[in-house]
């Protein structure tokens, strides 16, 4: 099985430090649904993996996360693809968790899910503790430049850190391996 992991936001849509709250915020990046679609196309199984502490917080609730991920659904599927697993940490960065990022726990979730091994399935993530996780697990940690993606850039990265301008150009190259 040929897996890929993804963050949502900042690699897929557009970031918000005020979080991103409803259908209507949730935008996509250029070039981001076309690019889940290809790989969908190309034979990879693309899952999400997100941290969404705006739950916790009370700024919105689980219905209206789950209306997200069916328009990212929708829109993937009108491009011809489809879109895997989605899976959310819906904790407070102090609740202590095991699934919020920068621990692995959605990842291992996926796997599970897909009886697949990690090591060396790319996660893409636009922060450090994205990267994090996908180390954890032995997984390849790939960053994209949107996002938060500059601002990590300038962080120490886990070693053999792959570097992407946007999932599209990920995709031009797993699709043409």
């Amino acid at each position: 099985m040929k897996l890929l992991i993804l963050d949502r936001d900042g690699v897929i849509n557009f970031d918000s430090d005020a979080y991103i709250k409803s259908v209507e915020e949730w935008i996509p990046l250029p070039g981001s649904i076309e690019a889940i679609a290809q790989l969908s196309k190309a034979g990879w199984t693309v899952a999400v993996a997100t941290n969404q502490s705006g739950i916790a917080r009370g700024y919105y609730d689980v219905a209206t996360l789950e209306a997200m991920h069916e328009r990212l659904r929708s829109l993937v599927a009108e491009q011809g693809g489809e879109l895997g697993l989605v899976v959310y940490c819906p904790h407070g960065p102090d609740e202590g968790c095991a699934c919020r990022k920068p621990k692995p726990g959605m990842l291992q979730t996926i796997a599970a899910h897909y009886g697949a091994d990690l090591a060396g399935c790319w996660f893409v993530g636009d922060s450090l503790g994205d990267l994090q996780a996908a180390q954890a697990v032995d997984a390849q940690p790939v960053l994209v430049k949107t996002g938060k993606g500059l601002q990590t850039l300038a962080k120490e990265l886990p070693v053999n850190t792959l570097i992407f301008d946007d999932l599209a150009a990920i995709a031009a190259d797993l699709i043409h391996k």
